[in-house]
């Protein structure tokens, strides 16, 4: 018997007779964690969150929730049944009620089965949606309607929540303290939960763990640190858009040479024979600025992030580096300026391809 509180293993997700997402395994290990599924649009993501739920078969593999069988080849609970809950990216509020009334229709379908750990005042409080309740759901913002729909799914305290893009609608000043009181309303309640999202950060934030689903498979599953520092494809360090990937050869056991950088020393997270020749990653956090260095390179970028600059660097091979360097000590540096790259070059673990 498994003894994970969610397992998904071989499926393939489909929708229309199209598979979207091919052999997929992944799980949650306890009850009140929350993963994040991460991965361009049209990728399969919500037939994911729609197969699970129930609304789509499978065809192969299995799905288990708290080691209930939902879904497999031979059987399928239908969606009432499941104690999952699932919320569009979309309106899905009921148009001839009020906000209020929409909201409260969670905490009907939970009457009687579990005593609730969050009241109603205390989620719309939380959500900052009371003083919508009253209205209609032409009447507000998609940013609002998205937050109404969350507050009713939690009310229903399902066995699994699932999540398609709950905050793509939020305004963006306003969106990561609606991070931060989503992540505490989960943890409060520990319900499971599965995100789908498109935003890289939010999904580090909110997540456990993180699924990376590229060209019909999920490539990565981990959690967020090692997913950003230690991404396992070309294709993930693509995606992800946080670096960049610089020749190199392979040295000795710590070290290689780039013909722009010269030495770089670390500890690399795979072996490779000496002469190698690989794919360095690079991300702006792991060059040091010094303008007293012989290592110079021209500024074709600078772009401004409040605490921190985020500089871009021609190398002589004219490759492009990003460099990310603290607003409060150093001297603005201006496009076509020299830019200095502190020498040794060191990186706390070197990621090849």
């Amino acid at each position: 018997m498994s003894t994970n509180f969610l397992e998904v293993k071989n499926v393939d997700f489909k929708i229309g007779g199209k598979t979207k997402v091919k052999n997929v395994s992944f799980s949650i290990e306890n009850k009140g964690e929350t993963i994040c599924l991460l991965g361009p649009s049209g990728i399969g993501k919500t037939t994911i969150l729609r197969t699970i739920a129930g609304l789509e078969k499978i065809e192969k593999g299995s799905i288990k929730l708290n080691g209930k069988l939902l879904s497999s080849n031979e059987k399928n609970v239908e969606p009432e049944d499941r104690n999952v809950s699932l919320a569009f990216q979309e309106n899905s509020l009921f148009p001839h009620y009020t906000v209020e009334k929409n909201i409260l229709l969670g905490a009907e379908k939970n009457k009687g089965r579990k005593k609730n750990k969050l009241s109603f005042k205390e989620i719309i409080k939380l959500l900052d949606i009371s003083k919508i309740l009253k209205k209609f759901p032409h009447e507000i913002s998609a940013g609002e309607a998205q937050r109404a729909s969350l507050a009713r799914s939690l009310l229903t305290q399902p066995d699994l929540l699932l999540l398609d893009e709950p905050l793509s609608n939020v305004d963006q000043s306003f969106k990561e303290e609606i991070q931060v009181r989503l992540k505490k309303i989960l943890n409060k309640l520990k319900i499971t939960t599965i995100i789908v999202t498109h935003d890289s950060y939010e999904a580090f934030y909110l997540g456990s763990k993180c699924g990376i689903i590229l060209k019909q498979k999920l490539r990565q599953f981990d959690d967020p640190y090692k997913v950003y520092h230690f991404p396992n494809s070309i294709e993930v360090v693509n995606f992800l858009n946080r670096g960049i990937l610089i020749p190199a050869k392979v040295t000795s056991q710590t070290t290689l040479e780039n013909d722009d950088l010269g030495l770089i020393e670390g500890r690399f997270i795979k072996n490779y024979p000496i002469g190698a020749n690989v794919q360095l990653l690079l991300q702006p956090e792991d060059l040091e600025h010094d303008d007293n260095s012989n290592l110079k390179l021209e500024v074709v970028d600078r772009k401004f992030r409040g605490t921190n600059f985020i500089y871009t660097l021609k190398t002589l091979s004219e490759k492009l580096i990003p460099v990310l360097v603290n607003t409060h000590h150093h001297e603005i540096h201006e496009i076509h300026d020299k830019f200095g790259i502190k020498r040794p070059i060191r990186l706390e673990h070197i990621v090849c391809f």
